[in-house]
């Protein structure tokens, strides 16, 4: 049989809004169903999908030239690439979208490019009823009414007017209306709307007069017993008893120290948008309806939760891994490392150096030269983010792509895991040693600052990444990122990447950037029901940390700052850094034998933080997944430590020379002895006098470390890379945080 999809019926008296561009005809044989789309516009339709319902209990699978996702009794078809644009008058047919269903059913209803199938206008939603007054002072007017019936879409808030002038937009049922003249009349009106901006006929009007200042000079009696009554790593709850009035009380202005936080009509409330592991005081005013205003209660002090319970786990995930290192999103399920880790963050996106918004849709390498100013300009990999098909073998659930799916590549496999893996969360990292040039730039001034942190956010967080190789697009990779990482290498200092941009005021500016990041995060949150995180890659050089980085000031906004214990020394891979001499990458102490003027060590790194007022529950350490390694090296009686060299070592790849990966390095460099330097605490390894010294951490070093990290109250502990380990050392990590 053939019909015209179902599309929700018009009520009589409302008229239905404009028709969608396509239409989409459904054919039932058997259980299989099939759409035949068609393009009765006079444009080119470049992305669409349907979206249609099925009974209870139905299912929806195996589909051919589109791919079939189903939630509840919703299913989604997205079309292949070959079918996903069509021309004017054009149709999907011979090759349009079908699946097999459960039970042979028609849909419920039916939507393509967010339409109704059939071509019927969508109906907005019913008038709101019983527009009331709740409570009103002498310049606000608080309303509630009964929620809106839905139209063809979900109610998604609504619009309050005062006359004919926008007073308030919310989502839920009621308003509190501010700003009005004492003993003045006013006219509300309230209309519904859905996600489209379909909106209602507006409620009769709602006379109300705000109260006579004169009338009423007595204040309310002060609250009393303030009590925190739960917590969470951004919220507060707080209950008080109530005051007494002689008119009655009918508000309760609650404050963070000086600041109004929020203002609640009952004895209960929740203060969001706070850091987590911080104290704050709060207290609280009665209000009257002559806006006669209490004393404040006496004060409490309240501490948010950690983001994590216990400890912090914390690895990085590089894009490229999945090319020379054939290190894939599965590897991390397989060797046992994603069931221990808390976080897991993505390196890395980068800045679009014309526009200085975070950059995707694009695959450009970066330059070989490591000395070139302009090695990352430009530079991304849409191919391994979201276009790249994986295979069986290389997925997280063992289905491979087929190379249609609007979403493919190590975005995917992220989604994935995080269906397997419910409590990781999957942070984007932005920056890194390549990609820092134009942080700078776009930390530079109020404007540039909100635009950049809006396109970080609509990129990642809403996933609008751009279209790419048949992939991406609108919404595509929504869902997969839980918050953003800052890896800003370095603030205020000349000492980045050759070419790097930075300035004197790089120190305030950044702070200004990471409270723009909270700011329109939390704002974000708040449409979506959830806390998105913010995370920081931060320097071990105390010259860095003074010179660019303001604490504690930044940990207002900054829920994590993962400090560099690594990278101490090193050669470089084009001998351009410390090529003749050898020295430990990440001592836990400062070494007595250590020929350099500048003393690093993980505990000055760690200090350089506390010292300066950072929470310890705010900082993770950093551990090297890799090794740093010199060639030519002399004995000096000291097994290699701090003995002259001729230059890198081979590397685990040509273009790496002077590092490899943890497992690499002790698969790859044969009769390195490795041996641990118990005063420092620092592992390396050497083959014997001319031969190759390596610096790294392994099992024996991380244990000592995470002791003293637990001494220190640290949050827990940072990878840099996962891709350098086969599980082992992430083992010691995790069962040494116990």
């Amino acid at each position: 049989m053939t019909l015209l999809a179902a599309g929700l019926l018009v009520a009589a008296g409302t008229p239905a809004l404009a028709a969608g561009r396509l239409r989409a005809a459904f054919t039932l044989a058997g259980t299989t169903g099939e759409y035949t789309v068609t393009n009765p516009s006079s444009e080119t339709v470049a992305d669409w999908s349907i979206t249609f319902t099925v009974p209870a209990g139905v299912t929806a699978t195996s589909g051919s030239h589109a791919t079939v996702s189903q939630s509840g009794n919703q299913v989604t078809l997205t079309p292949a690439f070959y079918i996903k644009s069509l021309a004017p008058g054009r149709s999907t047919y011979p090759y349009s979208p079908s699946f097999q269903l459960s039970s042979a059913v028609n849909p419920t209803t039916c939507r393509i490019d967010d339409a109704n199938c059939d071509g019927s206008g969508d109906t907005p939603p019913s008038t709101p009823a019983n527009l009331r007054l709740v409570a009103k002072t002498t310049t606000t007017a608080a309303l509630a009414w009964n929620a809106s019936a839905p139209g063809s879409l979900p109610v998604a808030g609504y619009d309050v007017y005062q006359g004919t002038t926008l007073a308030a937009s919310v989502t839920g049922t009621e308003a509190r209306i501010t700003g009005l003249r004492p003993n003045t009349a006013y006219s509300f009106t309230v209309v519904a709307k859905d996600r489209k901006d379909a909106k209602s006929p507006p409620t009769p009007a709602l006379a109300v007069t705000t109260n006579n200042p004169s009338e009423d000079t007595q204040a309310p009696t002060a609250p009393s017993n303030l009590r925190s009554t739960a917590v969470t790593s951004g919220s507060v709850t707080l209950a008080w008893n109530a005051s007494t009035d002689n008119t009655g009380v009918v508000s309760y202005d609650v404050y963070r120290g000086t600041t109004l936080a929020t203002t609640v009509t009952g004895t209960t409330a929740t203060v969001t948008g706070l850091s987590p592991s911080t104290s704050y005081s709060f207290t609280v005013k009665a209000r009257d309806g002559y806006d006669n205003v209490s004393a404040a209660s006496a004060a409490v002090s309240a501490r948010t939760g950690d983001i994590v319970n216990g400890y912090a786990r914390v690895g990085y995930f590089v894009q490229w891994g999945i090319y020379g290192r054939q290190f894939f999103v599965k590897n991390l399920v397989t060797n046992g490392s994603a069931a221990k880790l808390t976080h897991l963050l993505y390196a890395f996106g980068n800045i679009d150096p014309v526009d200085h918004t975070c950059l995707s849709g694009v695959t450009k390498g970066t330059t070989s030269n490591p000395q070139d100013p302009s090695q990352g300009d430009g530079a991304g990999d849409a191919e391994a983010d979201y276009s790249r098909p994986m295979s069986a073998a290389q997925s997280v659930d063992g289905v491979g792509d087929t190379g249609w799916e609007s979403l493919r590549g190590n975005f995917n496999q992220l989604k994935k895991l995080k269906a397997k893996y419910p409590n990781l969360k999957v942070l984007i990292s932005l920056g890194g040693w390549t990609y820092s040039k134009y942080f700078s730039d776009v930390a530079a001034t109020p404007e540039s600052r909100q635009k950049f942190v809006a396109s970080c956010i609509d990129t990642y967080l809403k996933g609008n990444v751009k279209a790419y190789g048949g992939a991406g697009g609108p919404g595509t990779a929504a869902g997969i990122f839980d918050g953003i990482d800052i890896d800003w290498e370095w603030p205020g200092s000349p000492d980045g990447h050759p070419g790097n941009h930075w300035s004197a005021n790089d120190k305030t500016n950044l702070t200004a950037l990471l409270a723009e990041f909270r700011t329109q995060m939390d704002a974000y949150g708040a449409t979506t029901g959830k806390r998105y995180e913010l995370q920081a890659f931060t320097p071990a050089d105390p010259a860095k940390v003074k010179g660019g980085w303001e604490i504690p000031k930044i940990f207002d906004y900054l829920d994590v700052a993962n400090v560099q214990g690594y990278d101490f020394h090193g050669s470089g891979s084009d001998n351009s850094w410390e090529p003749n001499r050898t020295g430990h990458q990440g001592n836990l102490y400062a070494d007595a034998d250590d020929p350099y003027n500048f003393k690093f060590s993980v505990e000055s790194a760690i200090n350089a933080y506390t010292e300066a007022g950072a929470n310890p529950r705010k900082l993770t350490l950093g551990l090297a997944f890799y090794g740093r390694g010199w060639q030519g090296v002399a004995d000096g009686g000291k097994k290699g430590e701090w003995q002259s060299a001729t230059g890198a070592a081979p590397g685990q790849f040509a273009e790496e020379a002077g590092t490899r990966g943890y497992a690499n390095l002790l698969a790859s460099v044969p009769n390195c002895a490795v041996q641990h330097d118990t005063a420092a605490v620092a592992t390396s390894c050497y083959t014997g006098n001319g031969g190759q010294w390596w610096t790294f951490d392994d099992a024996w070093s991380i244990q000592q470390k995470v002791a003293w990290l637990k001494t220190r109250g640290l949050l827990g502990v940072m990878a840099w890379e996962m891709s350098g380990d086969t599980g082992t050392l992430m083992t010691t990590v995790d069962n040494s945080l116990k």
